[in-house]
């Protein structure tokens, strides 16, 4: 498994706008092959910041599944429009793993 991290400024003054967007566009994510989980976290020191952690079974079902499909298009059309900038988009892989 993997974890796509993917770093979004919004536009100043759309939060609560694209949170409301991203609730729609939440389950066409959460609907695509090889999917896990996914978290969405808004900055506290930057609050028009958010970072989108979703797990994959693998990064080609992000970068060749997800990515290139239909659900990809509905998806980035319900939240691109708020992006100030290009969302950053990094995979990573584990090393360790703790929880209490």
């Amino acid at each position: 498994m993997i974890i796509e991290i993917a770093t979004m400024k919004i536009k100043p003054g759309q939060r609560q706008a694209f949170e409301a967007a991203w609730l729609r566009a939440e389950p066409i994510i959460a609907a695509a092959k090889g999917y896990v989980a996914h978290e969405m976290r808004r900055g506290i020191e930057a609050k028009d910041k958010y970072q989108l952690l979703v797990r994959w079974q693998t990064v080609e079902a992000h970068t060749e599944g997800f990515r290139q499909s239909e659900g990809y298009q509905a998806f980035r059309a319900l939240i691109g429009e708020f992006f100030a900038e290009p969302p950053q988009v990094e995979h990573f892989d584990a090393v360790s793993e703790y929880r209490l």
